[in-house]
């Protein structure tokens, strides 16, 4: 079945019907085998820009191109068969125009089959969100600490910390709103801003790294699982720590290849009963 025509699964507007009632489970993923394995249990699966520094060992998220995250976000679909699935925009694929925006953006959904896509910014995305929402892609703005900005920001730090800079941020998001925006994501932002920003909009207000008050929660998988050790953000918590776990698995397959364990004849496969063999 096509993931369009999949009538159980959580769409844009199941979500904008979540606000303020049920909170809304994220996570990320990044390939077929954890997006299965996370579907289950969530409403929502970002496969984000993150890709370039969990995967691909890059120091921000500016190397990530177009083509990267098209194939991330197939390989994510093909394996979500529950969870809306909502593809990051890759920094300079959407800046330029509306019309470039447009562009890669239909491209992503067509070629992926997700149902969303999130691009990061401020006032400037106004005029792209409300281009990309008036031509039927739903788009979630990605405000507050934006990964892309991080060298006109001056690393990651947190954002809105003062009153000025929380009404600005209030304002943005019901600009968002206004704009058609399906729901909002918020990121390393004061607890203060991310409450209040979500109390202001009537659409879900996903956090991370926010407040608890937010509409729903979203982390990075690979942190809560203990498979990504470069860097630990302050909001993310390991619920298990399976990074030991496997090397330890791989030190033991590695000790029984070395001491002639494994393989054993019980994982090798046998002749044919018709195979004759004949000597020389």
């Amino acid at each position: 079945m096509s993931i369009h025509m999949n009538k159980n699964r959580v769409t844009p507007v199941t979500l904008q019907k979540m606000k303020g009632k049920t909170p809304i489970v994220a996570l990320t993923a990044y390939e077929k085998p954890m997006a299965e394995l996370i579907d289950p249990h969530v409403d929502m699966i970002i496969v984000g820009d993150s890709v370039g520094m969990v995967v691909y060992g890059q120091d921000s998220t500016l190397g990530v191109t177009l083509e990267m995250m098209i194939n991330h976000g197939l390989a994510v679909t093909r394996g979500a068969a529950h969870a809306c699935v909502i593809i990051d925009m890759p920094f300079g694929s959407y800046q330029e125009s509306p019309q470039q925006a447009f562009r890669h953006a239909s491209q992503v959904l067509i070629r992926t089959g997700a149902q969303a896509v999130k691009l990061e910014g401020g006032a400037e995305m106004l005029a792209t969100t409300r281009f990309l929402t008036q031509r039927g892609i739903p788009v979630m703005p990605h405000i507050g600490l934006m990964p892309q900005h991080v060298n006109q920001l001056g690393g990651f730090k947190t954002q809105a910390r003062d009153a000025t800079a929380i009404e600005a941020l209030v304002r943005l998001a019901k600009d968002f709103e206004q704009a058609g925006a399906f729901s909002i994501l918020i990121e390393g932002t004061s607890e203060l801003a991310a409450r209040t920003v979500t109390a202001e909009v009537s659409i879900p207000v996903i956090g991370i790294g926010a407040s608890p008050a937010c509409d729903g929660q979203v982390l990075v998988t690979e942190d809560i699982l203990g498979l990504f050790s470069d860097y630990t953000p302050k909001f993310a918590k390991r619920y298990i720590d399976l990074g030991p776990l496997i090397t330890h698995a791989c030190a033991e397959y590695a000790r029984e290849v070395r001491t002639a364990e494994f393989p054993t004849t019980e994982h090798c496969f046998g002749l044919s009963q018709t195979t004759k063999i004949t000597a020389d």
